[in-house]
């Protein structure tokens, strides 16, 4: 690894633009293909998931759990149990520690084991030429992989730019407690937060437009919802939003229909934008779409052939295993000249609130629009011995599979365990299997996995009806 700008032999083979999850998977396939590498970074070496998204915020996600779990130990006779929050910010350097400890051990040290990488730091763009640039100097290099990932989107509200508005990184960074907070914004951000200060002690509303989770299916939209009030979360729907502004010690939020809400802290939790605007794409012949995300076609190409994209910077699909899926495609499509094609139709996806939200495949809203005669199942969790178990039957499964074929098509779960069990869905989709070969496939008794088996049988079944193990 070195820190230089050009090789002796001249131009890279390929340079990647962006340090983080997707550039680095593009940076090893191709080196892995024999390829000579710069992986050009500007900023902190790792990108978004193991510095300011997945790592700290499951870190907390877990933390904050210790605590409802030990309050919610009451719920088996004859235990008594509490936990409390003692040192926020304490916890808060314990998720620092590990952020640190990972982004080493994956990141930093993983270049010193590939000789054809060069780690090049500085800002790229094209310069009014259409030429790759670093730091103003020109960087010759044969293809370009994009990787510049996204930040968090800043909504257009009038007075948002003079309230001091936390973002999902800087709320991870928090040590000092807020009484009173704002959620703007219920998707999957959204929700992991307000769930994480709620159990840490804040009052929390949550305020949208769309309600929790818009995306997944509303019989897991609604249900979810009802659990966050339970936990004291305060939900709150508007139709828009008319403007922010600091109120002494407090921020007030006014929505376009009169309803206003005042909280110490707002946090906005309103999507993400590609990191697109700072690279001159035009001069480069790239194009992008109404949200700055780079257009891509299915072979992660842009519109200039020797330059490809792939990760948050296309605006789709922000997932780090798919931002790593993707690079890896283009990287190999750059420099072994292979057409492989991006596949997410199988992409499971999962959102960690308490109880987790799963999913893969077509929702049933889907599934119609996409011509398919539709069948569906809904199983609740307390039909699973697993949650009767465990004294917590929080959720619901839901099948959808095409009424002609019993072949199914989607999945999604809400449990507290939901998350794991989401690939097996995943397998059977893939494999094409029908409803009847899922209800048939031998589960282990009392998993929540075991919910898919039963959530199968229940296409034409009443599964009430069935004992222990049985079908």
């Amino acid at each position: 690894m070195t820190d230089c700008c050009i090789p002796k032999g001249g131009a890279y083979d390929l340079a990647v633009i962006g340090a983080g999850s997707a550039g680095f998977s593009a940076a090893i396939t191709a080196a892995e293909a024999g390829a000579r590498v710069a992986l050009i970074g500007d900023g902190i070496i790792g990108g978004t998931c193991v510095n300011v998204g997945c790592v700290p915020s499951k870190a907390l996600i877990r933390a904050t759990e210790g605590l409802h779990h030990a309050r919610a130990a009451n719920r088996f006779d004859g235990i008594k149990a509490g936990a409390r929050l003692t040192d926020w910010a304490a916890t808060v350097a314990h998720k620092q520690a590990l952020v640190d400890e990972l982004r080493a051990a994956k990141y930093e040290d993983v270049l010193s084991a590939h000789e054809n990488i060069d780690h090049v730091e500085g800002r790229a763009r094209f310069d009014d030429e259409g030429r790759l640039t670093v730091d103003g100097a020109a960087f010759p290099a044969t293809k370009i992989v994009i990787a510049t990932g996204s930040r968090p989107h800043v909504p257009a509200i009038p007075g948002i730019e003079t309230v001091e508005a936390i973002d999902s990184t800087s709320a991870l960074e928090l040590t000092d407690l807020p009484a009173l907070m704002l959620v703007l914004g219920a998707g999957y951000v959204g929700v992991e937060l307000a769930q994480i200060f709620a159990r840490a002690g804040v009052a929390v509303t949550l305020v949208s437009r769309r309600g929790v989770l818009p995306e997944a299916e509303p019989e897991v939209s609604e249900a979810l919802e009802g659990y966050l009030a339970e936990e004291g979360i305060r939900l709150e729907r508007v139709t828009g939003y008319e403007s922010v502004a600091r109120d002494g010690g407090s921020v007030r939020l006014t929505g376009t229909g009169g309803e206003w809400f005042e909280a110490e802290r707002l946090l906005l939790a309103t999507g993400r934008v590609p990191n697109s605007d700072a690279l001159n794409l035009g001069a480069a012949g790239i194009g992008t779409d109404a949200r700055g995300g780079i257009v891509v076609d299915a072979q992660m190409r842009t519109a200039n052939p020797e330059v490809w994209a792939a990760g948050d910077v296309t605006g789709r699909d922000q997932f780090v295993y798919m931002a790593a899926y993707g690079a890896r495609l283009a990287a190999k499509n750059a420099v072994a000249g292979e057409a492989r094609v991006y596949d997410n139709r199988l992409m499971p996806w999962v959102v960690f609130s308490d109880p987790q939200v799963a999913g893969v495949g077509l929702s049933e809203a889907q599934a119609s629009a996409a011509g398919h005669e539709v069948v569906t199942s809904v199983l609740p969790l307390d039909a699973v011995p697993r949650a009767l178990a465990a004294r917590d039957t929080r959720g619901l499964i839901k099948l959808v599979a095409d009424a002609g074929s019993k072949r199914l098509l989607g999945a999604q779960i809400l449990a507290p365990e939901g998350a794991d069990s989401i690939q097996t869905a995943a397998m059977a989709l893939r494999a094409g299997l029908t409803y009847e070969e899922l209800g048939d496939t031998i589960m282990p008794y009392l998993t929540t996995v075991e919910g898919l088996k039963l959530a199968a049988q229940t296409f034409e079944k009443d599964v009430a009806a069935l004992s222990c193990c049985a079908g």
